[in-house]
């Protein structure tokens, strides 16, 4: 904003000069066109001298415009197109950083509160009208729903006497997607972005391997359009499209866990630890045919052991951890590296509670739309 001040001053200084001393000047309508402003906003700006031009001719009054003055034109026509008012504009061009930060964060706040107005009335008003839409739609990128569908799914369970758990929840709501998984020792969450919507938020269950088999369907696809029934008499098919082709895949009826509880009731983290993803996975596999590993955390360090070796058998990894208060937890390996192996990005980062009994957090520092919890189980002591 400094740049626009100076320019600022140069209109000042140069109104009068004429076009062979100012350098290469622009007419208005050329002006207009190379900021994306109508000439007739730029009379308006200067009578109002917000943007004042490099030179006016005193014979005709022609407005001529310097290509210095862009910055300031451009930020301008944002701030006019995120509705600022042309007082607040002006604090923003003119006023000191301080004076600026405190007009965009008030006006930001006032624009999604009416957001939040708008569409809260726009809800009730759908809600009761008579002859409602039989289907919702939501449309995400097909490389996301295809990344969601490898991350989530193999979260799911396998137990054929809890069917659900073998489902994997989608929740969709305004711009929003959620993709739920679980086996009881895992949770898994993937937050997509819709770029369009239609009809009412809703939820519905798709198996974990139909999922992945969609997700690679649509992986190719620059856009996918998922369509559900929201009908309780429709027969429960999800539709999905894009310009390829056309699918259907059944759903699924029945209670799914409640996973927002869940999370609310999750306890603040104790330990926080950063460790290399790949080696951590590793690590695990060298444990062997095991069912408990030793995870014990100390200054800017993690050992893994599986339970029935010593703690010379241990493998050091390098981490960034501040406490040197070492911390130790038993996880079965399997399930740990399967959470691992579902992440992005060379670095994990483990949240763990004060609780020994209480979910691990696992999160991606790459994508922090991805959320696992993993169950510690009882940490053995070394051999």
């Amino acid at each position: 904003m400094e740049n626009t001040r100076n320019t600022n001053r140069q209109n000042t200084n140069t109104q009068n000069t004429p076009p062979a001393a100012a350098g290469n000047l622009m007419g208005i309508s050329a002006f207009a066109r190379l900021i994306g402003l109508a000439p007739s906003a730029l009379r308006f700006y200067d009578d109002c001298r917000v943007l004042r031009p490099a030179h006016v001719d005193a014979a005709t009054g022609y407005r001529y415009y310097a290509a210095g003055q862009e910055p300031r034109a451009a930020l301008l026509r944002d701030l006019r197109a995120a509705g600022l008012a042309l007082a607040d504009v002006v604090a923003v061009l003119d006023g000191p950083p301080g004076r600026a930060r405190e007009v965009l964060e008030r006006h930001r706040a006032a624009v999604r509160e009416r957001g939040r107005a708008a569409d809260a009335a726009i809800r009730a008003v759908l809600g009761g009208l008579p002859d409602g839409p039989d289907t919702a739609e939501f449309t995400v990128g097909g490389a996301e729903l295809a990344s969601a569908a490898r991350q989530v799914a193999p979260t799911a369970g396998r137990d054929p006497g809890h069917p659900v758990l073998g489902c994997v929840l989608v929740e969709f709501d305004g711009d929003e997607v959620r993709f739920a998984a679980t086996d009881r020792y895992r949770f898994s969450l993937r937050t997509l972005k819709s770029s369009a919507a239609a009809g009412p938020a809703g939820r519905f269950l798709i198996g974990a391997d139909a999922l992945v088999d969609l997700g690679a369907w649509a992986a190719r696809a620059a856009e996918v359009t998922v369509a559900v029934p929201v009908d309780p008499g429709v027969r429960p098919c999800l539709t999905v499209r894009h310009p390829g082709g056309t699918r259907e895949v059944p759903l699924f009826e029945g209670e799914y866990p409640a996973y927002r509880e869940m999370l609310a009731a999750l306890d603040a983290p104790a330990h926080r630890v950063v460790v290399d993803r790949l080696a951590l996975i590793a690590a695990l596999g060298a444990c062997g045919d095991t069912t408990a590993v030793r995870v014990e955390l100390g200054r800017d360090r993690l050992l893994v052991a599986a339970a029935d070796r010593g703690p010379g058998a241990a493998a050091e990894l390098a981490a960034v951890r501040e406490e040197a208060e070492p911390v130790l937890l038993g996880f079965d390996p399997a399930v740990l590296a399967s959470a691992l192996e579902t992440a992005v990005g060379p670095d994990v980062l483990l949240e763990i509670p004060a609780a020994p009994a209480r979910p691990v957090l696992v999160r991606s520092a790459d994508q922090g739309t991805f959320t696992t919890l993993v169950m510690p189980v009882a940490a053995p002591a070394a051999a």
